[in-house]
């Protein structure tokens, strides 16, 4: 008798061994990207740390979120992210505010100026870019596009 679905599902599969090409492909990229993503900083004009700019992002897009949750979100250790918050607090760019229910939790938000730091930064980083984009053929700007799809999935799927 042929196992069900559930016997299928409960064996572990191992990883697909990894080609040359696909090795060097990942070299390749994971170069690429770096150095994108330096090009992308050096727009930030601010003297606000990558730490706290990466922070201050997630508060920004979150909204509202506990130390814990901001914690979580940058992978880092509570300590780590206090720290980080403080600095950001004593700089104007998020505010702590006590949890009603719980006094021993505190919810951090960005301040005005705290978002408007990061809409100016992401302004200056999506012009740069654009105008880089503007430079290739159609036919380039659709492959990336095509692109930037796999990339999301890249980076939004947990680690295999």
């Amino acid at each position: 008798m042929a196992p069900g679905p559930a016997a299928s599902t409960s064996r572990a599969t191992a990883p697909a061994p990894v080609s040359a090409s696909t090795a060097e492909l990942a070299s390749r990229l994971r170069f690429a990207v770096m150095r994108l993503s330096r090009r992308l900083r050096q727009h930030a004009a601010s003297d606000v740390t990558q730490s706290q700019l990466s922070a201050l992002s997630v508060v920004v897009r979150e909204q509202r979120l506990t130390l814990s949750q901001l914690a979580e979100a940058e992978r880092v250790q509570p300590p780590t992210v206090t720290r980080i918050v403080e600095s950001l607090v004593h700089q104007g760019l998020v505010t702590r505010v006590p949890c009603e229910q719980d006094r021993r939790v505190a919810w951090v938000e960005a301040t005005p100026r705290g978002r408007a730091l990061i809409d100016g930064i992401r302004r200056r980083r999506d012009a740069y870019l654009a105008r880089r984009l503007a430079t290739l053929s159609p036919d380039d700007r659709a492959l990336l596009e095509r692109a930037a799809a796999v990339l999301e999935r890249l980076t939004g799927d947990p680690e295999p």
